[in-house]
């Protein structure tokens, strides 16, 4: 029989029970001894971050012995550094960089350090790349530091805006470089992001765009004085974006010409300035355009400009204003027929994408009546107003040969209220502007004001003194002539004749057929040549007459009124001495008399009889006669005009000139 069997005993079932005890209290042990773990590694390594910390930030402050401040910078990230800077030798950035890398607890070292160098040219550079951050890039001097650079430049900051160095320091920077960079700093203030300021060396150049037009305006005031010892570069500032681009042009009643509203650009003021000038046509002009762009798409800007200059030429006083795309005008034409014209431009010549405005012009009696006539370097202008198309003509008329090498352009209009006697005051002063290398002859109601330059001091004085005395009764004249000085004593007799040459050069005296009388072109080449004379008290001037061409016959007066009136108010160049008047001998006399005094009446017959024709020897002494007078008619003017009696002389026994080669002067010791 089996033996009973035994229950099992209680510790054969708790051994199994404690083992799944124990492994479920490790697993629940194990974060918690990692997060100790972690604890104390952290700890140990904050420790070691600390510590380096500080170890480097000592090496740091020492390379700062003998210098503005320290050179070295230290960047710890756990166990590695980052070492920047400039060292001022090789040897004390290898010391340095070696006492870093000889840390205790020193995982990587990065080295970004360099050695100060001498740098030529000196180029620092700040930008403005977002609104509220100031970048400077390129060299920096290493003998001011850039702690105490960018102290001095934090004043001249963008308001809230930051600066970040990346400049390197280097030698070699110009003198007052702090305060030139702080100058250059300061004028981002006033240009929107993207603008940047450069120093090379000691010239400040500024690029970028004007945040507005005060911001331009205070831009221009302060590049105008660049720090002492700085000047400009290239400076290109664009002007700022405006809403309501405007464009006018005010004409007053003396002829000026106001420009007002915006400009894009320097070259384009240039050219209104330039289309403005011809338009005013010698009367001033006041600028008072502001820098500015907004100009509406799809707007050509000549082309307007160009419009509304031809509107404002209609214009005795008004203006003519382009805002919010339309052009409009107003004020008072210049004549009835004016406010047609405006009317008919405005509805036919208009821009592209302008559009026409308000026309209100009025027509007022012209007072005061004005003409004007501009003689420029090749081109003779007349402009204002004249009576009739017969006055016009005979103007143009008188003008054509006198002006013969320039254009002559004809803007006059026709109007009632000319002054009496305009027809005669402009006889008397047309003659006397033909004689100036440039000037302007204005007519204003009776006053009658001439201006330019002469060749010739005496042209001047005698100018001055003959135009009054030529005037219409009730008229006034004002006569304000420059002129070259007068030539210093010489008695070089080479340096007399060159002299000679130059004044006579280019400028041949021709009398007109059959005449002896002095044609207006002749007084300043005489006045000259009297001047000359003064100036050289040892020579004797010599004057040789000239023929007639072959068949000439004596020209008639194209215009007797008029030269009637030349005849009276021909200027007599002032008198040297009471002695200068000439003595004329007999022969002297009858040449001088020509054909002028009539011969004895013969008398009437039945059947007048035909005259002999002149033989040619006959004919060679007439022209020798006419040559001689024309001779004595030359000297007896350089006698007036001061030249001694006994120093100009037409010589007997030398054969006259040809047409071709005029009136021979020349200097004899």
């Amino acid at each position: 029989m089996s033996a009973p069997s035994l229950p099992p005993s209680p510790q054969s079932h708790s051994v199994p029970s404690r083992s799944r005890w124990v492994r479920a209290g490790w697993f629940a042990g194990l974060p918690i001894l990692l997060l100790v773990a972690a604890a104390a590694a952290y700890l140990g390594l904050s420790r070691i971050t600390a510590e380096l910390e500080r170890q480097a930030s000592e090496i740091a402050a020492a390379t700062g012995e003998g210098q503005p401040e320290p050179w070295l910078r230290v960047s710890v990230s756990g166990r590695d550094l980052t070492a920047s800077g400039e060292a001022p030798e090789a040897s004390q950035r290898e010391a340095a960089l070696g006492r870093l890398a000889a840390l205790e607890g020193v995982r990587r070292l990065t080295d970004r350090t360099g050695v100060i160098e001498e740098v030529s040219p000196f180029v620092w550079s700040v930008e403005r790349p977002a609104a509220g951050r100031i970048e400077a890039k390129g060299s920096r001097p290493a003998e001011v530091g850039a702690f105490e650079l960018a102290q001095r430049l934090k004043p001249a900051l963008p308001r809230d805006a930051t600066l970040s160095d990346r400049a390197r320091a280097a030698r070699g920077a110009p003198r007052d470089f702090p305060d030139a960079a702080a100058f250059a700093v300061e004028r981002l203030q006033d240009l929107t992001t993207g603008a940047v300021a450069t120093l090379n060396d000691t010239v400040i150049s500024i690029r970028g765009e004007a945040a507005s037009l005060a911001a331009y305006d205070a831009l221009r005031t302060a590049l105008a004085t660049p720090p002492q010892g700085y000047t400009l570069g290239t400076v290109e500032i664009t002007p700022p974006v405006v809403a309501d681009f405007r464009f006018g042009v005010t004409r007053r009643p003396d002829g000026s010409l106001e420009l007002n509203g915006h400009v894009a650009s320097e070259s384009a003021r240039e050219e209104i300035r330039a289309a403005a000038a011809d338009a005013a046509e010698g009367a001033a002009i006041d600028d008072r355009l502001r820098d500015a762009r907004g100009l509406p798409q799809g707007v050509d800007g000549p082309a307007l400009v160009r419009f509304v200059l031809k509107l404002a030429g209609l214009l005795h006083e008004g203006r003519v204003s382009f805002e919010g795309a339309a052009v409009s005008v107003e004020g008072n034409a210049l004549d009835a027929g004016a406010i047609a014209e405006a009317e008919t431009l405005m509805r036919e010549a208009r821009p592209a994408a302008i559009a026409a405005g308000r026309v209100a012009l009025t027509a007022r009696p012209i007072v005061p009546y004005v003409l004007r006539i501009r003689r420029g370097a090749d081109s003779v202008t007349v402009s204002g107003h004249l009576p009739d198309q017969a006055t016009r003509e005979a103007l143009l008329a008188r003008l054509n040969p006198r002006f013969f090498r320039e254009s002559i352009h004809d803007r006059t209009r026709l109007a009632d209220g000319a002054p009496a006697g305009l027809a005669a005051a402009l006889a008397a002063a047309v003659d006397p502007l033909s004689t100036l290398a440039s000037g302007e002859l204005t007519i204003t109601g009776t006053e009658l004001r001439l201006t330019g330059t002469s060749l010739y001091p005496e042209s001047a004085g005698r100018l001055g003194r003959a135009l009054p005395q030529a005037l219409p009764a009730g008229w006034s004249a004002t006569v304000a002539i420059a002129s070259d000085e007068a030539p210093a004593v010489t008695a070089d007799s080479s340096a007399c004749g060159q002299r000679l040459s130059e004044r006579t050069a280019g400028h041949p005296l021709r009398f007109a057929p059959g005449s002896t009388a002095l044609a207006p072109e002749f007084y300043p080449v005489l006045d000259a040549v009297a001047a000359l004379a003064r100036a050289c008290p040892g020579e004797r001037i010599e004057v040789v007459g000239h023929l007639d061409p072959a068949g000439a016959k004596p020209e008639t007066p194209a215009d007797p009124v008029a030269d009637e009136a030349a005849k009276e108010t021909a200027p007599k160049p002032a008198k040297a001495n009471a002695k200068a008047e000439p003595k004329k001998d007999a022969k002297s006399a009858k040449a001088s008399k020509g054909k002028a005094e009539p011969k004895e009446a013969a008398k009437p017959e039945s059947k007048p009889e035909p005259k002999a024709e002149k033989t040619e020897g006959e004919r060679a002494d007439a022209g020798a006669d006419l040559a001689r007078a024309r001779a004595l008619a030359v000297v007896e003017y350089l006698q007036k005009a001061g030249v001694p009696l006994e120093r100009a002389a037409a010589p007997t026994g030398v054969a006259p000139l040809s047409d071709r080669q005029g009136i021979g002067l020349s200097l004899r010791s």
